[in-house]
């Protein structure tokens, strides 16, 4: 099974510059897209690849936030949001049963200049820990998404500069420990050990070309599931958003 995870920044602006394509290339069983910002009447406008079931889920804020996913099954049943009214007006979880796991697409909160948003952030973060111990307690999951945090130095490029700013807050990078600690794993770092593999470049001072960026994208999987992951990489040159896209291949 092949699954790509993509922030794409905007469907409507990312299709323009082809997302299509690269879903009928990459033949995928499962996308997950985050921040999709389109509005219910556009949804009706986009035809996306035959062979796929797609999931929508919207945020009340227009232009803001939202997810899309694609599977070539059909789910067993779906989860919308985390049944916390604050947080799911921003549309940030959604999940999927299948036979023999869960899977999950989330966009995590970014916490903002200066951290107004850091509050919110970790409440979502408590919040989405407990969901995952939830549903884990009935089978292993799966979960991709922009988690909005560099989990170590080497996952962005100037560390140092960064300590105190949003998305390398020890407060937001302890939960993170914590949270892989209580049973998961982040599949790339099976594969890669170093650092200067990013996910994410600010549009500014040509910073791509620079590879001045952060790995903030990731596709977790429950440790039970390890003995069955086999490939995860980053898609670096797929254009198309400030983040590229993230993918694994699993045997399930």
């Amino acid at each position: 099974m092949k699954i790509i995870s993509w922030n794409v920044n905007g469907l409507k602006s990312c299709i323009n510059k082809g997302l299509l394509n690269f879903i009928k290339k990459e033949n995928a069983d499962i996308y997950c897209f985050q921040e999709i910002k389109i509005s219910p009447s556009y949804v009706e406008q986009v035809a996306m690849p035959k062979g796929y079931f797609p999931i929508w889920y919207l945020g009340k804020k227009k232009g803001y936030s939202g997810l899309l996913n694609l599977s070539k099954e059909k789910p067993v049943a779906l989860i919308i949001g985390l049944g916390k009214k604050d947080i799911d007006k921003e549309a940030r979880v959604i999940a999927f049963e299948f036979k023999k796991f869960f899977f999950i697409n989330v966009y995590f909160p970014h916490s903002h200049r200066k951290l107004t948003r850091l509050k919110f952030k970790l409440n979502f973060n408590k919040e989405f820990l407990k969901f995952c111990k939830r549903l884990s307690n009935k089978k292993p999951l799966i979960i991709g998404g922009d988690f909005n945090v560099a989990h170590k130095e080497i996952d962005l490029r100037n560390p140092k500069q960064n300590e105190k700013n949003a998305g390398f807050t020890l407060q937001e990078r302890n939960w993170f420990d914590d949270f892989l600690k209580s049973g998961y794993i982040d599949t790339f770092r099976e594969f890669v050990k170093e650092g200067g593999h990013y996910t994410w470049w600010t549009w500014r001072n040509n910073a791509r070309k620079r590879n001045i960026g952060w790995r903030i994208d990731y596709l977790v999987i429950s440790k039970k599931l390890i003995p069955r992951l086999y490939k995860a990489k980053i898609l670096e040159k797929v254009i198309g958003s400030d983040h590229c896209p993230i993918s694994m291949e699993i045997k399930i």
